[in-house]
């Protein structure tokens, strides 16, 4: 019904996509977010870099499993940190790397610096769980600890024992990109070779990736052996598999646009999808759309 605020879109919309959050709305000074950590980093940095470019972005609370459990007093900080807060739900926490007979600590236990697994009891009454978040003790406010999320526990690539969480697969992926000219990385999930059976050839386990990526259709070879090479440098148990055998080289698949929309709109959900893919059925959905 507006028409002068119509033709104002349409004229910013022709100049093109990037920056266009802050000329639509020049007044906008923040960007709130629901997750800035992990993998979903991925879709934040793909809006500093383009649609959002030169605005902050915040992520205000820390949920897991459901609960709410912490809150961001520190807006400016380009890493998220979050402090606990303790009449929220009742929080329990395993040392990292497990102990054979791990006994959980609380809240006033913890110890800067170390690595925690989160147990939760979200409401009084429900059962308690392990919440499959690990988290990092960056310091205290007060006596309250301070914590930074740090990996999913169920979010790992081990076709060999390996373990390489998806946050850091995602480090060395874009690590990768960078240096392919005019790429750049929309989204992508992994899977174990295992889980395609036949159709992954007769070598040693490996890893298959799918791309989604704009500005560049195709791929050499040598392009494609980056990702590997960046795996290598940055896991040394990686790169020790590959130099006995044990684990094969890394296969890279292009996928056509708008492939990862699709799925997440088969998952039902608009929320960013796992990427370690462990479902046959989505997989031969993302297979179906692959281009090289």
């Amino acid at each position: 019904p507006n028409a002068a605020r119509a033709a104002e879109l349409r004229a910013e919309c022709a100049r093109g996509f990037e920056g266009i959050v802050q000329r639509l709305w020049p007044q906008l000074e923040v960007v709130v977010v629901g997750t800035a950590h992990g993998a979903e980093r991925l879709y934040c940095d793909a809006l500093r870099q383009a649609e959002c470019k030169g605005l902050p972005f915040y992520c205000p609370f820390y949920w897991a499993a459901g609960a709410l459990l912490g809150v961001n007093l520190w807006p400016e900080e380009p890493v998220p940190r979050f402090l606990l807060c303790p009449d929220w739900a009742f929080c329990e926490f395993l040392p990292c790397p497990a102990e054979e007979e791990p006994q959980t600590v609380l809240l006033g236990e913890l110890w800067e610096g170390r690595e925690y697994g989160l147990v939760l009891t979200a409401r009084p009454g429900e059962y308690r769980c392990r919440a499959g978040e690990v988290l990092r003790v960056a310091g205290f406010h007060k006596q309250c600890p301070v914590v930074e999320p740090v990996r999913r526990e169920s979010q790992v690539l081990s076709v060999r024992g390996e373990s390489i969480p998806e946050e850091q697969f995602c480090r060395s992926l874009c690590r990768a990109v960078g240096m392919w000219p005019g790429a750049r990385l929309i989204d992508y999930i992994c899977v174990e070779s295992a889980l395609l059976g036949s159709s992954s050839g007769a070598c040693a386990p490996h890893y298959e990736v799918f791309l989604e990526l704009r500005g560049l259709r195709d791929l050499s070879e040598g392009q494609r052996y980056k990702l590997d090479q960046c795996l290598q440098e940055d896991f040394p148990i990686y790169k020790s598999f590959r130099f006995k055998g044990s684990i094969g080289p890394l296969r890279l698949h292009l996928v056509g646009a708008g492939a990862f929309a699709q799925l997440r709109e088969a998952l039902g959900s608009p929320l960013p999808m796992p990427r370690v893919l462990r479902e046959e059925r989505l997989l031969q959905l993302i297979q179906s759309t692959v281009i090289s």
